[in-house]
């Protein structure tokens, strides 16, 4: 039987501590991945696309901490799903989480290499991709965890480096070059750019599976996420509208390397400035790639320890106490996606996008599962209740619900990907009679790692 959450868990983080960690799982999204979103809306468009993604997210955020708060599991979204809806419910919020993970990691890994290969050209990029990969899904099989104090320090650096980016061009921007062509494709280009601008933030609800280790909850955690919604709007309008002005933005719009490629324009790229921001801006990648391995393997070993995956899957090595065949697998995805987006014509946008969408419908099965719980089990403690209720909840299930049709109306072959691969999986679990089996407390237990 697995030791209740309470006995396991410390409530030392502070604030700061999640304001550090929530920016460092998103901080790779303002340097890279955003930009695809001019390619298919403008300067304009993707602003307006951002607007409304910034207010889905400040809704979702404050919404999914009720959750977090009164369903402690390391399964997040599978457990609400399930709690709400029964083992179809789980299961759809399972996979989309798992989606959502899964090609985060490989796709930050790809832009890693990206980034690796404007400093050394001689060095391809997918190669170094795959050795940033199976690097830090070695540190996360030998136990290696991110201390509070060092999710600061690395975040920080990577903050204080957009900053850095945003002091050395803005001097250089230019509202004709921003305003040239806003917004190309009319108001449809601005719902194809909404997975764009969702990378802008996707993977910071991955903090709010540390509320049982925060001191005060109720004060903590609207601090803590206020303070780094507020620092990461700051970063990703200042560095999508002062990038689009420096130079004609259809430059910037395909690359994964936008930022170094645009202080390149500024200084020349053989300016010492710009290969320390490359090299710094490697911080950055590398805290949100470990947050993801780390998230996206736990997601495996929860769902097979509840018997939504094989059962190998949950075992843990005794001596690391690390999912290590769960790490495997995730490991497996990654590599095939990176070979496949470093291989393909608009590859990482592609693998972007299957992670958005397996976000969009997390988000989607997340609040649906609020409204539900909220009916079915009024007296379930929470700690954390979601304000303005219903209105924050139902803003962000709406948002979503348009940003899912949006997706699926403008990538329709990564659409039919994703929904063909719930599909299989569902008909497997029905085979299986899977449907049939309540999950026990053990099964459903936070698992100790």
């Amino acid at each position: 039987m697995a030791t209740p959450p309470a006995e396991q868990l410390k409530r030392v983080l502070k604030p700061v501590h999640l304001w550090a960690i929530a920016v460092g799982l998103v901080i790779s999204g303002e340097y890279f991945g955003w930009n695809f979103g001019w390619d298919v809306a403008g300067t304009i468009g993707m602003l307006i696309a951002t607007v409304v993604i910034t207010v889905m997210y400040i809704t979702f955020i404050f919404s999914y901490t009720e959750l977090t708060t009164a369903i402690p599991h390391a399964g997040g979204a599978f457990a609400y799903g399930y709690r709400a809806m029964g083992p179809f419910g789980g299961l759809i919020a399972g996979y989309a989480t798992l989606i959502d993970f899964l090609f985060a990691s490989p796709a930050i890994a790809i832009s890693l290499g990206s980034y690796l290969h404007f400093l050394y050209p001689e060095i391809p990029v997918m190669h170094s991709a795959l050795v940033f990969n199976a690097a830090f899904l070695l540190l996360n099989g030998f136990g290696v965890k991110e201390s509070a104090a060092f999710s600061v320090f690395i975040t920080i650096l990577a903050v204080a480096e957009l900053v850095l980016y945003l002091g050395i061009v803005s001097p250089h921007f230019k509202m004709s070059n921003y305003m040239s062509n806003p917004m190309p494709f009319g108001w449809g280009g601005v719902f194809a750019a909404l997975p764009f601008a969702i990378w802008f933030y996707l993977a910071i609800e991955g903090v709010a599976m540390v509320a049982e280790e925060v001191k005060d909850p109720r004060k903590d955690i609207p601090k803590g996420y206020i303070s780094a919604l507020a620092t990461l709007v700051a970063l990703a309008l200042g560095v999508m509208i002062v990038t689009g002005g420096i130079t004609d933005w259809r430059k910037l719009s395909t690359l994964d390397y936008p930022l170094p490629e645009a202080i390149g324009i500024v200084l020349g790229k053989a300016s010492g400035l710009t290969k320390i921001f490359a090299s710094i801006g490697l911080f950055g990648l590398i805290a949100s790639l470990h947050g993801t391995i780390l998230a996206s393997s736990r997601q495996v070993f929860a769902m097979a320890r509840s018997g939504y995956l094989p059962k190998g899957l949950d075992i843990v090595n005794h001596r690391f106490k690390t999912p290590h065949w769960a790490l495997v697998v995730a490991g497996a995805v990654s590599f095939i996606a990176i070979y496949i987006g470093t291989h393909t014509k608009n590859g990482t946008s592609q693998i972007l996008v299957l992670s958005v969408l397996g976000a969009v419908v997390m988000y989607i099965m997340c609040m649906v599962s609020l409204f539900i719980l909220r009916k079915k089990e009024p007296r379930l403690p929470r700690p954390f209740k979601a304000p303005v209720y219903p209105w924050f909840p139902g803003i962000a299930l709406l948002i979503t619900i348009v940003s899912l049709f949006a997706i699926m109306w403008f990538n329709f072959t990564v659409s039919i990907i994703f929904f063909a691969g719930l599909l299989l999986i569902s008909i497997i679990f029905i085979l299986m009679g899977k449907h049939k089996v309540a999950l026990t407390d053990e099964m459903m237990a936070t698992p100790d790692l």
